[in-house]
């Protein structure tokens, strides 16, 4: 088998696997060469269109490219040991990436023929993969948490008792004091955002705290609720219904999703034709 230039070589251990090459396990680096032998293929045919030869780049592009790469690497030395190590040196590296980004902008170019998607395509879409837009019910909490130690003093249970019940009376006087108490008496984390949790859905809170949040009305605050943290006091911030979210929130992240869909089938359509012709060509010699 042959071996693909060694800078695909480069970039593919980075997306496939987040790796320098010289990290690669054997099976990756297998992986690698069959990927890169493809993308090979691909590329020299499109960069024999009449299309690339007309790509003129700009002249920033090829430096920022270079940088983006250099900056994988923690020092310099680091960057040209891999370079290296897959047989490349800086010119060869430049002259790759810019065979890249001439190869990237004739996909570009193919792909900005493609019609816009109208609002009937996306209001079609909308009504025929509804459940693609279901949105759960939601709670935007914030807590207080009292903490159970028996081998620490004032944290023993009675202890942590007797203060999440004092910051309880509290609060059931002055339900709006909830954020600075949580700041001043919470032992999680979150007191540093006066106890705010954000905003929740089911099965992201310990099972002891979620049927008791989701079940609190808007601005009222829980009773005490144990959990293996502690005992904890929540209030509802806000709440927001689960269903279907309307075709007004939707509109435009559906666009975008035909639009990209469209795209790559444009691109992926033009690149079989370009084979297509070479065969015919073959066939005819």
């Amino acid at each position: 088998m042959s071996e693909s230039p060694a800078y695909l070589r480069l970039k593919l251990a980075q997306t496939l696997f987040s790796k320098q090459p010289s990290n690669l396990a054997p099976e990756e680096r297998q992986r690698v060469e069959q990927v890169a032998l493809r993308q090979l293929k691909i590329e020299q045919r499109i960069l024999a269109t009449p299309e690339a030869a007309q790509v003129v780049l700009p002249e920033s592009s090829l430096s920022q490219a270079m940088s983006e790469i250099r900056n994988r690497y923690e020092s310099e030395e680091a960057y040209c040991a891999d370079l290296n190590t897959v047989g490349l040196d800086r010119d060869g590296l430049a002259e790759s990436i810019e065979r890249e980004l001439v190869f990237d902008a004739v996909l570009d170019c193919v792909a900005s023929k493609v019609p816009q998607a109208s609002d009937t395509e996306v209001e079609i879409f909308y009504f025929l993969h509804q459940s693609r837009f279901q949105r759960p019910e939601t709670r935007t909490l914030r807590h207080i948490l009292v903490t159970i130690n028996n081998e620490l003093p004032d944290s023993e249970r009675d202890a942590a008792w007797r203060k999440i019940t004092a910051i309880q009376s509290r609060l059931l006087k002055s339900p709006q004091r909830f954020a600075e108490q949580a700041l001043k008496h919470s032992e999680c984390p979150t007191a540093m955002n006066s106890g705010l949790l954000g905003t929740l859905k089911r099965d992201q809170l310990f099972p002891e705290l979620e049927p008791v949040a989701f079940a609190l009305p808007l601005g009222e605050l829980s009773d005490v609720v144990e959990s293996p943290l502690g005992f904890h006091l929540l209030y509802c911030v806000a709440i927001e219904d689960g269903g279907v979210l309307p075709l007004a929130r939707v509109r435009e992240k559906i666009r975008t999703y035909l639009m990209d869909s469209r795209r790559r089938s444009s691109q992926k359509a033009w690149i079989a034709s370009l084979f297509r012709q070479d065969s015919l060509a073959y066939k005819s010699a």
